[in-house]
């Protein structure tokens, strides 16, 4: 059977669907119920939530599916370039943006915005909640925590974005593997060299992660349909991860606007861009990245975003959309599903016909 792989039996879940998390307020327990009760695994974005908050979010997904789900983590990076942004270069920030603000009548934040969330701390209300599964970006969860995971019988997933990132990855306790090729949309969780730099297709990374190694690997990327989710799977993946696809739906917290640009009728372009955030990350083809591309600097992340808090929601208000960051993967299919179950139960129908074309050739 197409849905019996390494992974699903790991994950403990009956199709090799995973509803990729989300950042900040995109995730919604909503989603991450439906797909998990349809049998995949939904999954919700902790990243920008604190302690308290993460413990309310796990109590209200206890109570919303009995079903297998994921919690997502970003390990802190070890080269954080948020520790050699001082005063001086807050300052040099403050001198190139403050020419854009005016134009909104806007002052520059006066000053430079502390990052209150803790990783330990996130980790800690984590652990308190013993979650099925844990998926961490950005780089090798700590040894301890992988082994506190592992005592609650936790799987453990983390991601890769070139073969040298799944190498390393292989020599811990990890039990699967996310092969994140760069059409997928979001922040590219690039953790060994620039993000820049690691750039391959999910098509390309999938394979050569395939050959290399003999952990399940979830291909992450473009997969828009069951076609592509289809090929990844004969490809040799053990499940297959879809973010935009599910970004589109009603059940999660993108906005309206959000959702109907990913469900236009003519496919949207992406770019990759650190001006939103600090980090590398795909949104859909945005103005105010295009015009500052050249000659804006950024702070690292998390201060890009909360230095930019003001600006953009100056922007929201006076419905400049087109200078807004919206998050979206390159599709690899017009997208128009707009509710979870509908899409989750398309993928399997076409997932299954492909399936059986290829048995009865």
């Amino acid at each position: 059977m197409w849905n019996k792989t390494k992974a699903t039996q790991l994950l403990n879940i009956k199709y090799p669907i995973i509803q990729g998390p989300f950042g900040g307020s995109f995730s919604s327990v909503k989603l991450l119920s439906t797909v998990s009760n349809l049998g995949g695994l939904g999954s919700f974005g902790l990243n920008s939530f604190s302690h308290e908050q993460i413990l309310e979010i796990g109590s209200a997904i206890k109570k919303a599916t009995s079903k297998p789900y994921n919690l997502n983590l970003w390990v802190p990076l070890k080269s954080d370039p948020v520790h050699r942004f001082k005063e001086q270069d807050y300052n040099a920030w403050k001198d190139t943006y403050d020419p854009i603000f005016r134009e909104v009548d806007l002052s520059i934040p006066a000053a430079m915005p502390k990052n209150e969330l803790n990783f330990e701390d996130q980790l800690e209300a984590v652990l308190k909640l013993r979650p099925p599964v844990v998926s961490f970006i950005f780089g090798i969860p700590p040894l301890e925590a992988i082994k506190e995971l592992k005592k609650n019988g936790t799987t453990i997933i983390a991601a890769a974005t070139t073969i040298e990132e799944a190498l390393l990855l292989n020599d811990t306790e990890v039990d699967i593997m996310i092969a994140t090729g760069k059409e997928a949309g979001g922040h590219r969780p690039s953790f060994l060299n620039a993000a820049e730099n690691s750039l391959q297709s999910t098509e390309d990374l999938l394979k050569l992660i395939l050959a290399k190694l003999d952990k399940p690997i979830i291909a992450a990327g473009g997969i828009s349909n069951g076609e592509i989710a289809w090929k990844y799977l004969e490809m040799g993946a053990g499940a297959v991860q879809l973010g935009t696809a599910f970004l589109a739906t009603h059940e999660s917290g993108a906005t309206l606007e959000h959702k109907e640009l990913l469900l236009s009728k003519n496919s949207y372009s992406t770019e990759l861009s650190k001006i939103f955030t600090g980090r590398l990350a795909r949104t859909i083809t945005n103005s105010f990245s295009i015009d500052s591309l050249e000659k804006l600097i950024h702070a690292p992340y998390p201060l890009q975003s909360k230095l930019l808090s003001p600006l953009m929601k100056k922007y929201k208000e006076n419905g400049w959309g087109e200078k807004l960051a919206f998050w979206a993967g390159e599709p690899s299919a017009i997208l128009t599903k707009r509710s979870t179950e509908s899409l989750f139960e398309s993928l399997i129908q076409e997932i299954e016909l492909l399936a059986l074309k290829k048995k009865g050739a």
